[in-house]
């Protein structure tokens, strides 16, 4: 109960203190056991984790977070090689080994993924046995803050997508991309786009088209996707148009119809993200925790390209500018 100053209460019995009492030593107690474990001066793996998943000789990102819930009991949360933010209800860890086990996403096979690792020298190293039957290792780095210590000052602006031809662009794999009547066209699913070039902080215009129940994506840094989706009148998540996938959900739904020119207003300083989709600001300076499914790789503190998704249905683009903060 809270009080207003000057007022008193009177007239309480003793079985109306004695709950509070309780409260307040258990509150102690908690908090002391959590400081106790805090000062033990050992090793910790709460925190934000960019991971890096091998396979078959090749590289794959993975992110993960861990953090204390109550006094003694470890929780968090993963992003594996695609896919969202999927929750961890325990993480073990003692004397330096940690494990914890998830059921499957989108990976194939339907077996639990089950993950031990060893914190050494403040960094990760273990393995991972997939939900295809398959041990993989992985090392993990703590995350970067990416806080900015002074506002950016903006350059000027550069226009990405001539209109004429795929100059300053790559495909990830065989290109179905082409230009057309100053349109950047996926007329099918097949590889994602990037920019030749890499930026850190920036603000960016985009627009987009796309036939019903398609689906694509814009990559910030090719590490946070900002999703594209045929949402018109659905309510708004974290999965959804308007969203950074998985984490962070828009605070209204601005889809409109499938086929209709829409567009993304998008600024990006460290992990402070602010989305306007549609010309309605629907996140607003919100911290994005981590790397989305699909990122490029986990290197948060590096520049990164401009990504868009193209392996998941056909998507046009136009009017790609970008203003770098200097």
């Amino acid at each position: 109960m809270t009080q207003k100053p000057g007022t008193r209460i009177q007239n309480i019995s003793l079985y109306m203190i004695m709950p509070v009492a309780f409260l307040m030593l258990t509150a102690s107690i908690t908090h002391a056991g959590y400081t106790a474990f805090k000062k033990t001066g050992g090793p910790t793996i709460e925190g934000k984790w960019d991971i890096t998943v091998y396979v078959s000789g090749e590289v794959y990102p993975s992110w993960l977070e861990v953090w204390l819930s109550g006094s003694n009991t470890f929780v968090g949360r993963f992003v594996g090689i695609v896919g969202s933010a999927r929750p961890i209800s325990r993480i073990n860890f003692s004397e330096g080994k940690m494990s914890f086990t998830i059921p499957p996403q989108w990976e194939e096979g339907k077996n639990d993924l089950s993950f031990e690792a060893l914190l050494q020298d403040d960094s990760l190293k273990g393995t991972m046995l997939s939900a295809n039957g398959k041990n993989y290792n992985w090392t993990a780095v703590r995350a970067p803050s990416l806080v900015r210590q002074t506002q950016p000052v903006w350059g000027k602006p550069i226009i990405l997508f001539n209109g004429n031809n795929m100059e300053g662009w790559h495909a990830t794999g065989d290109n179905q991309w082409k230009a057309e009547n100053g349109i950047l066209r996926s007329l099918h699913s097949g590889s994602n786009l990037l920019t030749d070039a890499t930026f850190t902080d920036f603000k960016l215009h985009i627009e987009f088209r796309y036939p019903k129940e398609s689906n694509s994506g814009v990559y910030l840094r090719g590490r946070y996707e900002v999703q594209i989706e045929d949402n018109e009148g659905m309510q708004p998540k974290n999965n959804l148009l308007g969203a950074i996938y998985g984490f962070l959900a828009p605070s209204e739904m601005a889809a409109k119809a499938a086929g209709e020119w829409q567009s993304y207003d998008i600024t990006l300083v460290g992990r402070m993200v602010s989305v306007v989709a549609n010309g309605k600001t629907v996140i607003c300076n919100q911290e994005i925790p981590g790397i989305t499914g699909g990122a490029i790789n986990s290197n948060e503190g590096e520049p990164g390209p401009l990504l868009i998704q193209g392996d998941h249905g056909p998507v046009d683009y136009r009017n790609i500018i970008i203003i770098s903060a200097k």
